[in-house]
């Protein structure tokens, strides 16, 4: 084809035709093409709330400052997949939206802050008091510059926030809480119960015969989806860490033996000497103390004249790296058993130093942990590596290379995973031993074959993966599940006969017989239990038969699964709830709890219809460029 386009193009009506078509091309990508380029800009707006715009900058301020919260919180750096994986990104625009809409109210509700009222939460904010507890205009300059935030900026949030937290207040800040809901709520969380009970066991089942196969396939069709194997996929993973690069043999033993000796402690037990101190006002009067020491008079004596009391003399027990003051640690250390020194200029002004108790050093030698050793300071060197390796490896990917081939090249292992489900276990239903295993498991199942997928941020390092191979979630046939069916049936008719035993023995209780009879019919022993509170378990009841017993009335006899295999028949035999006091801490915590409840629904639903009013759009491109996942 392109052969016969240029031999048209040689003749004179070809190339006629050639202009005319080429020129058109060019005219339509300067009306539209081009001019596209010069006019699309990325978006600024994430969502706008009635006037009000929440900017790109103001979502990756908040999105930022709530990723390294949760990279504290965990102790890891949490990647931006984690990060949407947890809904981090919706709840941030969220909480702005939220925000902007009370500001919105506010301003349409005429409410506002004083320049008087700013300027006073500011001065009494304790994060811009110094040790005097006085405002420290030069702290209150560097945290703002921390937030990089103007002041101007700083004292406009500061206003919006003390319109926002008026309006909330006057929404829901002083709730009435009903008599009838304290006590409601102090008997839910008070009540006790006591109850006569016994236990029916699986061996009161009888014998259970084996199903036929027309009761099996029916039990199967029943409960198909039970048996329905998940989606499994083949999963290769590569890890880059310090561990997996660390070359402990490329550490020589004199670097080995260097780092041995600057970290001794790590090894063993470091000397530890127990110490006790007089002080002194002034260095002459700890030279006179100490020339009566040398003369024969007791430490405890010299302290007794200073008015440092037997237990006052003890510093304690310390490491010399441990003390704080170098003076009287380097002081300490070079005493003999019981020695007293001689005079010191310590931190906090001259002191007498005696050391009672010497530990000494107990540590292993340098040859018992020379490997230990070794694989440290291979760890330490390879972490500065990690970036770099990082970029090599992207480099390779970016160029096509399979990731067995790039894990080959690197030296790294690769960890080929044929089954994996999305709980990140194998088709035995054991955890699959892979890097990272439950961050690839959710990574993987959101991607897809043939996929170049972003590397895995964790802890020290990165994790790369590439799906091989999907098998989907299906249907298994009865063979392959036999054995579990006729399991599960079979648990089945115990559970039933069990539930059946049950009530009838419940009803012989409403009608009237002791406990102790209907329990002897079955051989089983009656047990009282007291003291039972909601939602807890208690001697050999389960927690749902406890909750059973507090929806029956007091008086009443019913039945409640007790365990697996098991069922608890039981009489209510009293409930108690103590008086709520009028006075008291804990009246005190119902009425809290209650007032913090109403009033978060009172304001949530404010806000929801405040919504609805002012009309809420968010623009998710805009979104996932604020929050690094993807590019306008």
């Amino acid at each position: 084809m392109l052969r016969n386009m240029r031999k048209a193009g040689q003749t004179l009506v070809g190339k006629i035709i050639a202009t005319v078509f080429f020129g058109a091309l060019i005219v339509s990508f300067a009306i539209w093409g081009i001019g596209d380029i010069f006019r699309a800009t990325p978006a600024s707006t994430v969502a706008e709330v009635g006037d009000a715009k929440i900017s790109v900058a103001q979502v990756q301020n908040a999105y930022t400052t709530q990723l390294q919260q949760l990279g504290r919180q965990f102790r890891t750096v949490i990647s931006p997949e984690q990060a949407r994986m947890l809904g981090l990104d919706q709840r941030v625009v969220n909480s702005l939206i939220t925000d902007a809409v009370l500001s919105e109210e506010a301003k349409r509700l005429g409410l506002s802050v004083s320049d008087e009222l700013v300027a006073r939460s500011i001065m009494d904010n304790p994060a811009f008091k110094d040790n005097s507890g006085q405002f420290n205009r030069i702290l209150f300059d560097q945290t703002l510059r921390n937030m990089n935030l103007s002041e101007v900026g700083f004292v406009q949030e500061q206003r919006a926030a003390m319109a926002r937290a008026h309006l909330t207040d006057a929404l829901a800040g002083n709730v009435t809480i009903p008599a009838a809901a304290k006590d409601a709520m102090h008997r839910y969380a008070s009540e006790q119960r006591s109850a006569s009970y016994f236990v029916l066991t699986p061996a009161l089942a009888g014998d259970i015969p084996a199903p036929t196969n027309e009761q099996l396939q029916g039990f199967y069709e029943e409960r198909k989806s039970t048996f329905r194997a998940p989606e499994y996929r083949a999963v290769n993973v590569m890890a880059l860490d310090a561990a997996s690069i660390a070359k402990p043999d490329d550490v020589s033993e004199a670097d080995a033996r260097q780092r041995y000796e600057q970290q001794k402690a790590k090894y063993g037990q470091p000397e530890r000497r127990t110490i006790q101190q007089i002080p002194f006002t002034s260095m002459e009067d700890a030279q006179a103390a100490a020339a009566k020491i040398k003369e024969g008079t007791t430490f405890e004596a010299v302290a007794a004249e200073r008015g440092v009391s037997a237990s006052g003399l003890d510093l304690g027990t310390f490491t010399k790296a441990e003390m704080l003051d170098a003076a009287v640690a380097n002081a300490a250390f070079a005493l003999a058993q019981n020695g007293v020194s001689d005079p010191i200029q310590g931190r906090f002004g001259p002191v007498l130093v005696r050391v009672t108790q010497i530990q000494p050093e107990a540590v292993r030698p340098f040859e018992e942990v020379a490997a230990e050793v070794r694989q440290e300071a291979a760890r330490e060197r390879a972490q500065s590596q990690i970036e770099r390796i990082h970029d090599e490896i992207e480099d390779l990917r970016a160029g096509a290379k399979p990731l067995a081939d790039i894990a080959k090249e690197k030296g790294l292992t690769l960890v080929q995973i044929p089954a994996i489900d999305a709980q990140g276990r194998d088709k035995a239903g054991n955890p699959v031993t892979a890097p990272q295993r439950d961050a690839v498991a959710k990574a993987a199942f959101a991607s897809d074959i043939g996929v170049d997928n972003e590397a895995l941020r964790v802890a020290n390092g990165y994790v790369w993966y590439d799906v091989t191979g999907i098998e989907p979630s299906r249907e298994k046939t009865l063979d392959e599940v036999r054995d579990q069916v006729v399991a599960q049936w079979r648990d089945d008719q115990v559970s039933q006969r069990l539930s059946e035993k049950a009530r009838e023995l419940t009803e012989r209780l409403d009608k009237g017989e002791a406990i102790e009879a209907v329990a002897q019919a079955v051989n089983a022993p009656v047990k009282n239990a007291t003291g039972l509170t909601r939602n807890a378990n208690k001697d050999d009841l389960s927690a749902e038969a406890v909750n059973r017993i507090f929806s029956t009335p007091v008086g009443k006899a019913s039945h409640a699964a007790n365990a697996a295999d098991s069922r608890a028949v039981f009489k209510v035999t009293a409930a108690t709830v103590p008086p709520l006091p009028s006075t008291s801490q804990q009246v005190q915590n119902v009425e809290n709890q209650l007032r913090t409840g109403m009033s978060d629904d009172l304001v949530n639903e404010y806000i929801a219809q405040a919504r609805q009013d002012l009309g809420v759009t968010i623009n998710q491109q805009a979104l996932r460029q604020a929050t690094g996942g993807g590019e306008l």
